[in-house]
């Protein structure tokens, strides 16, 4: 027996399904155009990850992993550490923040309050605005007033910004979907309103925060726009006050010199192989949390 039939889930066949769309011209209009619109993605993603693929691998060598960078080598190791450390820094910034906001927001916060209005329309806002802008603003402000420089610090608190918006939307979308029932439940066991929620609340919404969470460590990891006018492009393990190029920085900047498009090519394969771990650990953590409770 199949799991959704042993969830009480009616799954028709495919077949099925088309025979019972073909019954209503409109159905079968929308079934033929989600069904185009699914097999469309799917055959682009796997078009870019054979491309990456095919170009970089064969690109790959050990002098592209030397601790020390030079032009002969065109290493990516003093850029991965980068990476690594810009992604801890700009979570641990970012993360506290943005899950205790959440939780003010839909826990303590009065229903209808016209500053919770304000804040959701806000962080709405944020999302939406360049990465570019970010940059800008944190060159203006980190950088220069508060004389950070080109630094790790810098960019860190920069993408720290960036997805606070992220990580904020998921997380509260998380405790929205966690049932009031659990709440009345507690409530009526003479828990108090933190013990609620530190116990039952965020330990349910914990598998949707660290969706948010994995979205945030993407969009870190990708981020070249932002970091170029922050952290800066020096290819070396920086320190916190440090400049330092981070992996997509450095791809972007052996691109765009149009000699180095080969070890581009590589380095797009071990960003891609380094997102897909990142998401893999995050994912197992989850279930791993899900299962434990």
């Amino acid at each position: 027996m199949s799991r959704n039939a042993e969830k009480g889930i009616n799954v028709q066949p495919f077949s099925v399904r088309v025979r019972n769309a073909m019954r209503h011209p409109g159905s079968l209009v929308l079934c033929v155009l989600t069904n185009l619109g699914a097999l469309i993605t799917v055959l682009v993603l796997g078009f870019l990850l054979a491309y990456i693929l095919i170009n970089g691998i064969p690109n790959l060598s050990p002098e592209l992993f030397s601790l020390t960078y030079t032009s002969e080598n065109q290493s990516m190791l003093p850029a991965i550490l980068n990476t690594c450390t810009m992604t801890l820094i700009s979570l641990l910034l970012a993360v506290p923040f943005g899950v205790g906001s959440s939780i003010y927001l839909v826990e303590y916060a009065p229903k209808g309050n016209r500053l919770v209005n304000l804040v959701r329309v806000t962080t709405e806002t944020l999302s939406g605005i360049p990465s570019i802008v970010y940059g800008l603003f944190g060159m203006l402000f980190f950088n220069n007033t508060l004389g950070f420089g080109y630094s790790i610090l810098s960019g860190a608190l920069t993408l720290a910004i960036m997805i606070l918006p992220l990580i904020m939307r998921t997380t509260e979308e998380a405790l929205l979907s966690v049932p009031d029932m659990y709440r009345e439940g507690s409530f009526g066991l003479g828990a108090g309103r933190l013990r609620t929620v530190m116990c039952i609340v965020l330990p349910t919404a914990v598998p949707g925060i660290l969706s948010g969470v994995i979205l945030a460590i993407g969009r870190i990891v990708g981020e070249t726009a932002a970091l170029m006018y922050t952290s800066g492009t020096v290819v070396k393990v920086a320190g916190l006050m440090d400049s330092g190029i981070t992996l997509s920085v450095h791809m972007y900047r052996q691109a765009s010199e149009g000699l180095y498009t080969e070890q581009a090519y590589a380095t797009s394969v071990v960003l891609l192989v380094l997102v897909l771990l990142i998401n893999f650990c995050s994912s197992n953590l989850a279930k791993k949390i899900t299962k434990g409770r």
